[in-house]
């Protein structure tokens, strides 16, 4: 399974990553790998598709969110996380790399891949 931060594929599109995020969907599809989401993957989905304007309001956004994961054509599954802060790697010193740290360890702790199209996170798998 591969623990994907929903709001990055979904978001970097808007942002001029299309071509990268949108071949790795596909590659995943074809693989019949899982696709897994945590609450802050979601709660990072609706606040920044509202934030963006992709999406009007709070409401818009959960919709939209729930229209995606609907329409998979593979399992997406969401992660039980029950991790502190104690539990984050050593590379999360800094407020910018907490979440992609909370992330990894998360992935880690369930068997996951935590994919990711942000540079220097070792242990995550680099969207191409």
């Amino acid at each position: 399974m591969h623990l994907t931060p929903v709001a990055q594929p979904a978001f970097r599109v808007a942002f001029g990553h299309h071509g990268r995020a949108a071949a790795w969907y596909q590659a995943v599809q074809k693989s019949g790998s899982g696709f897994c989401t945590s609450a802050i993957t979601e709660l990072g989905f609706v606040r920044v598709a509202v934030q963006t304007t992709l999406q009007i309001d709070v409401p818009s956004a959960r919709k939209a969110l729930a229209g995606f994961k609907a329409s998979s054509h593979f399992p997406v599954e969401i992660l039980e996380d029950n991790l502190g802060a104690h539990q984050l790697p050593a590379f999360a010193r800094t407020p910018n790399k907490l979440t992609d740290g909370h992330l990894l360890e998360l992935a880690r702790e369930h068997g996951a891949v935590f994919v990711t199209l942000d540079l220097g996170i070792r242990g995550a798998l680099l969207v191409p």
